[in-house]
Parts: C-alpha cells; structure tokens; sequence
C-alpha cells in the first residue's frame, strides 16, 4: 500500500538554495512513497516567495504549497503551520538550506514502515556518512543541550537539535507546541517521550552544515532559549497533547 510523506519546509530569506533543495526533494523516488511538499514561507523580505511560485508553475506535475505567514513568527511557529496543513501519513522537517541531504529519507522511513518506530531522528553524530567541519563550540554546545535534554527526558538521543525528525503525522498532529523559534527542537523532543509507549528510533545521516556567511540563522541566543526550553518543557509544562 502506498503511503505519503508530508516535507514540511520552514523558509525565510533561502531565496539563493530554495528551488535546490525543493529539486532534490521532487526529484526522490521511494518505493510506495508519495511526496507532498509544504512550503511555509515565514514573511521572507527577500525573493523566496517569488522564487517558489516560478517553481510551482514550473512543477505542476509535482504536489507543492505554498503558505504564507502573515507576519515572519519564528521557524518552530512556521513547523507548526505545516504540521496543521499537512495530509500525509508521515511527515518530515526539511530545512530550506542545502546542509541536509532529502535523498536520507529512505533511511528514517525504514523504522517507520516496518512497524518499529513512531518518531525517527536523524543524527549528525553516529555512523559513517559525510560531515562538514565546521565550528566547535556549536558542537560542543549542541552535545550539552543533548545531554541536558536526554537527563531530563530519560532518553538516549546523539543529536536532539537535528532538522531531520520524522513522524507519524498522527503523532505529531496530537501534540501541544508552543515554541516560536528554535526552542522548537528540546519542546518537540521532552513531549514525545512523555507519550506512553512511543518507540522512538535514531538512524546516522549527512550533514553539510554552511558557515554565517552562507546563510546560517540559529546564534547564542537561541542556545540559551534551548536550555530555557529543556527546563521548561522538561520540568514545569508538561503538558503534551492538545
């Protein structure tokens, strides 16, 4: 039986890599997979927007949407838009960058269709696949938010803060969000291990990072914001479902 998989694509100013990585994810061929791509465009003030409907009217073959934020609301609050306007029966977080490779969905898939999992993680940090060396204290900053989420949530991730998380979309859909920006990340993880009997499984993946002048938007800021969110969701707001 043919399944479809929801790519929820969170885009503000990728007007340079947008039409790249929505080739990449149209041009997948997964067995029984239908692909259903969502573009939420978060009130980008530069040519996305005008970018992806050239694409659309190229593409028509292909199911592509193009939402609109009424005002730019954070990458967490453009995931949850996309979650709320998906259709499929799993659903992926594709960001509108190039540092993650859309040909690795078979991979988090496998879990998912054979029964074995719920939610699937793709980690930066286990297995053999390419990494771009980049910057040092982001590692070692991601390891501790990692950590510091796993305590708290008694579970043993490699990489919490990775793009790549995958879902049944009955699950996800079920769930109470919040976060506008990249506290998405620790808020997402502390609910779906507090739901009873979720199998969550971590497969390794690529990772083709880019550097500030590429194009890279998360900063110390939102590092500190994870680490609010970790104790936040982790401790006091335990609410999960909606």
């Amino acid at each position: 039986m043919a399944h479809t998989l929801s790519v929820v694509i969170p885009a503000f100013n990728e007007e340079k890599t947008i039409h790249h990585i929505l080739d990449q994810v149209v041009g997948l061929k997964i067995e029984m997979i239908q692909i259903e791509v969502i573009v939420i465009n978060d009130c980008s003030t530069d040519g996305t927007r005008a970018r992806v409907e050239v694409y659309l009217k190229e593409n028509q073959a292909h199911t592509i949407r193009l939402i609109d934020q009424e005002k730019n609301m954070g990458k967490g609050a453009a995931i949850r838009r996309g979650i709320e306007e998906a259709s499929g029966d799993f659903l992926i977080i594709q960001d509108a960058d190039l540092e993650y490779d859309p040909r690795e969905y078979k991979d988090l898939l496998n879990p998912l269709l054979s029964d074995k999992a719920d939610v699937v993680y793709g980690s930066r940090f286990m297995g053999s696949k390419p990494h771009r060396i980049l910057f040092f204290w982001h590692s070692l900053g991601n390891k501790l938010l990692t950590f510091l989420s796993n305590m708290f949530n008694n579970l043993n991730l490699t990489d919490m803060e990775t793009c790549y998380k995958m879902f049944r979309s009955e699950v996800i859909k079920k769930i109470h969000l919040q976060e506008n920006r990249f506290g998405f990340e620790p808020e997402v993880t502390a609910k779906i291990a507090r739901i009873p009997g979720i199998r969550i499984y971590e497969v390794g993946i690529s990772y083709y990072g880019r550097t500030y002048s590429e194009g890279k938007k998360i900063n110390w800021k939102d590092g500190f914001r994870a680490i609010y969110c970790i104790f936040k969701y982790g401790v006091f707001n335990k609410k999960v479902f909606k």
